[in-house]
């Protein structure tokens, strides 16, 4: 029999999903002083379905049990608060990778990957699970990144997981173009996470409480030996232009005569 499920699951704080950003006055990206943040929902999945493949575990529904699932995410003093919101959904622990907060979108996916590389090796992850993209960054390339630096399989937007055996055999649904595959294969392995997944629970005030006394670890990215290093660079954020009103026309003729004034046609 394979040991148990060790997961990891990384976890991003971003404006909250309800929020309309506005461009700062410098130009360089999103304003986020005084801007409601929380847990990215993509992430919010990740951490529902950890949570989920434990009380199936319980329940008699599914052959491998949980033996850790450890939260983590990289930014300033307030991720911690993310943190927590993760732990009292279910994790058991998290790590803090502490990063000096700024206006330039926070790590680049390729040093978020590497990040997570060295957690993966340094706590013997056996399965990461993420969101499929953060909604400020909107990349989705970490999951990607993070399966090709480990030489692990991938199983990217989710909407299904299924742990088939004891063995550690994860069968992963997710919608396709015109239609829906179904992938297969052996732990480790990264899958990242898709809205149709699951639906999240609310972190209840006993679990809250509890959460403030699991252990939250902090770090650097010196201390897994991963270096900053900025491979782009942002030149200018504006507003896209406002859209013109449209027009009506009277029947065909008046359209397609309106498309070729237009430089359509």
């Amino acid at each position: 029999m394979a040991s148990g499920l060790r997961i990891l699951v990384p976890i991003k704080r971003v404006i909250d999903y309800a929020v309309k950003p506005r461009i700062n006055k410098a130009q360089t990206g999103v304003e986020t002083a005084g801007v409601k943040h929380s847990l990215n929902p993509f992430d919010e999945l990740s951490v529902e379905e950890a949570v989920s493949l434990r009380e199936r575990e319980s329940k008699g529904k599914s052959p491998m049990k949980v033996e850790n699932i450890l939260a983590l995410s990289a930014g300033g003093a307030k991720c911690g608060d993310t943190l927590r919101t993760a732990m009292a959904m279910g994790a058991d622990r998290a790590f803090h990778i502490d990063v000096p907060e700024s206006n330039d979108g926070g790590l680049e996916p390729l040093t978020v990957a590497k990040m997570l590389k060295e957690v993966v090796k340094k706590e013997n992850i056996n399965l990461v699970l993420l969101g499929k993209q953060a909604i400020d960054g909107d990349q989705g390339q970490t999951g990607q990144m993070l399966a090709g630096l480990l030489g692990w399989p991938q199983a990217t937007q989710a909407s299904k997981v299924d742990v088939k055996d004891d063995k550690g055999m994860i069968e992963v649904t997710h919608e396709v173009d015109g239609g829906i595959e179904t992938l297969r294969t052996q732990l480790p392995m990264v899958i990242t996470t898709d809205l149709r997944l699951n639906e999240p629970r609310y972190a209840t005030l006993p679990n809250i409480m509890k959460a403030k006394k699991k252990p939250l670890q902090k770090m650097t990215l010196a201390d897994l030996g991963v270096e900053d290093k900025r491979r782009l660079k942002t030149l200018k954020v504006t507003e896209p232009p406002a859209r013109q009103g449209g027009g009506k026309v009277e029947d065909v003729d008046g359209l397609v005569s309106k498309l070729k004034e237009l430089g359509a046609l």
